[in-house]
């Protein structure tokens, strides 16, 4: 059985600008070590070296350290428990590491095939290689702690997404609350997650939420719903395509 961490106590969210006005908008997170600020615990520290073990911090237990492992990349979900009750969780920190796509890692060394870095695609392999799996897994160092909520899943926004109308954005690229206009295609997936087509998306979006694996310009992230079919939609989720933030015709030009 894999946890699921509560945030840890010692997690301390520093907010640079708070020190100089130069780094305003930056943060870090770490804890402190004899007395001195040091970064927090990596993937490989928390999962293998069993760094938070006997602190009461496990929310959960989970029989899948793969589905564990694509539940802290999206951030929120639901657990079904052995009682047949269901826990939704959400988002409460992260270690501060940077994203790194594992995606990228198998589709470079040739581990897909000439299958695309899809997230089913990505499963179906460590699933079928637990001898590589431990190894891939913590080449993405960024580790996601998780609460309880009543209801959800809650974008950064801190209101509930919307399927097919919530999108994650860049906020130092693109304003959260923002009214956009995307125009892209979607996969049409069967039930073993292979995608076999594609239609349109093309639909007014609000910029409701983020994530560590969004940055840059012209990216952003849709969200799909939940359940099975939504998570195999969005897990073959890999399209170009047009987005257009929109404004009043009265607003200033501030948008880059």
């Amino acid at each position: 059985m894999h946890p699921l961490y509560r945030r840890p106590d010692d997690l301390i969210e520093v907010r640079l600008g708070d020190f100089d006005p130069h780094f305003d908008g930056t943060t870090i997170y770490g804890r402190v070590e004899r007395g001195k600020l040091a970064p927090y615990h990596t993937r490989r520290e928390i999962d293998r070296e069993r760094a938070l073990d006997g602190r009461g911090l496990e929310l959960a237990w989970l029989d899948d350290p793969v589905g564990r492992y694509f539940l802290q990349v999206q951030g929120s979900g639901i657990l079904l428990l052995e009682d047949g009750s269901k826990m939704r969780v959400g988002f409460a920190g992260a270690n501060g590491k940077p994203y790194a796509s594992i995606g990228r890692l198998l589709a470079d060394d040739g581990a897909l095939g000439e299958e695309h870095p899809t997230a089913p695609a990505i499963q179906a392999y460590l699933r079928a290689h637990p001898e590589r799996r431990d190894d891939v897994l913590e080449r993405n160092e960024r580790y996601v702690f998780f609460r309880e909520t009543a209801d959800g899943p809650i974008g950064s926004l801190g209101v509930k997404l919307t399927a097919g109308r919530s999108i994650a954005v860049d906020p130092s690229l693109y304003p959260l609350g923002a009214l956009a206009w995307v125009e892209t295609q979607a996969p049409i997936v069967d039930a073993a997650g292979r995608a076999t087509g594609r239609r349109p998306l093309h639909r007014l979006a609000i910029a409701q939420d983020t994530g560590a694996a969004i940055r840059g310009p012209g990216r952003v992230d849709v969200f799909f719903g939940t359940g099975a079919a939504a998570g195999l939609e969005a897990g073959s989720m890999s399209e170009r395509g047009e987005l257009y933030l929109l404004r009043p015709r009265s607003c200033p030009a501030t948008l880059p």
